[in-house]
């Protein structure tokens, strides 16, 4: 690996305790020993991409899935085993055959199949899409070495493990605003609160249906969501919780995601929606035979995954146009012209005056 201090090519020997043995300085992460093999190099230069060379701040989430996408596209499952299991079945081979012992040819067979078998359900797609850092363990196992290391984390991410006064707003005391942002997303609301975008347009924003109901405001209500089975019946079930208001989802379309060469899913075993749920979905008559299993199976797009420019500017074009409907004075203003910058339509009347 490359030393992200003073650049030189580090063998395993000449980095023992993840120290430069040439300028003697630490770095956080080696990638032999980081579950997502990840060097300090690459953190700072997936970070710099995220934040648009530092234009916005990011969350660790949001790093986190950009870290991960690699190895979501890729299968790890059982492949040391498969290796060691066709090595082992042509060593036995070879001693059968020149040691002429037919009884071993059943154990060559035996772990042949075994390779085999590996191999196919990799084709299959066995543990394709299931992240070797799970969300919550990636502060413990890539953040906190940064921070020991560094004493801050990598430059752009929000530390939104400590109390910094940000987050999602309190219903109870979100009178006057013009609408609802509902995400169920701490994460992503933390983001976009840190971008100050919810008080830009004048938004409340809750997690629930039932915080929802609760703000004192009868402006629309925007959803934002993750791609999958939850997001779908979040919205369902506020459009059921909220009858008369008018409920805009802000969630990326499944279809339109899964159709982007660049998107990567991933799937989480303890998310799969229940058979209840999967029978709401099917009665929407809104997703394919194929769509319904894709998502029985626990597959999703998260909020996190997207790039966080274009999350906010999606958000930021809705919102604007949400706040622009329900403010009588922005909307009088920009209907005056208030709002509208001069353009020159013919020749000054005016003249000299």
């Amino acid at each position: 690996m490359i030393c992200p201090h003073c650049e030189r090519n580090l063998l395993r020997k000449e980095r023992t305790g993840n120290r430069c043995t040439h300028c003697k300085r630490s770095y956080a992460l080696d990638p032999k020993t980081n579950p997502l093999s990840l060097n300090d190099l690459r953190v700072r230069r997936i970070a710099s991409a995220l934040t648009d060379g530092g234009r916005i701040a990011i969350v660790p989430d949001q790093l986190w899935y950009a870290l991960s996408r690699k190895r979501l596209r890729d299968s790890d499952f059982g492949q040391g085993c498969m290796g060691a299991a066709f090595v082992a079945a042509g060593f036995v081979t070879v001693i059968a055959f020149f040691g002429e012992v037919p009884a071993l040819l059943i154990a060559s067979a035996a772990l042949l199949l075994v390779g085999l078998g590996i191999s196919v359900a990799r084709a299959l797609g066995a543990g394709k899409g299931i992240p070797p850092v799970a969300r919550e363990a990636f502060p413990a196992l890539v953040l906190s070495p940064w921070r020991s290391v560094y004493g801050v984390l990598p430059p752009g991410v929000l530390d939104t493990g400590r109390p910094s006064g940000g987050g999602a707003a309190d219903p109870a005391g979100a009178a006057g605003t013009t609408g609802v942002l509902v995400c169920p997303d701490r994460a992503v609301v933390a983001f976009l609160v840190a971008d100050g975008l919810p008080a830009r347009h004048g938004l409340a924003v809750v997690r629930s249906p039932a915080e929802a109901a609760a703000v004192p405001s009868k402006g629309p209500v925007l959803v934002l969501h993750d791609a999958d089975a939850d997001g779908e019946l979040l919205v369902r079930g506020l459009r059921d919780a909220l009858p008369g208001r008018t409920v805009i989802d802000v969630g990326p379309p499944l279809r339109t995601v899964r159709a982007l060469p660049q998107a990567v899913p991933y799937r989480d075993p303890r998310r799969r929606p229940s058979p209840a749920d999967l029978r709401i979905l099917t009665a929407l008559g809104t997703y394919t035979a194929e769509e319904l299993k894709w998502l029985g199976q626990g597959w999703r797009f998260p909020l996190v995954g997207l790039p966080p420019a274009r999350l906010l500017s999606v958000v930021d074009r809705v919102a604007g146009q949400v706040s622009y409907g329900a403010d009588p004075d922005r909307r009088r203003a920009a209907d005056l012209g208030f709002l509208t910058w001069p353009e020159a339509t013919g020749p000054d009347l005016a003249g000299g005056r």
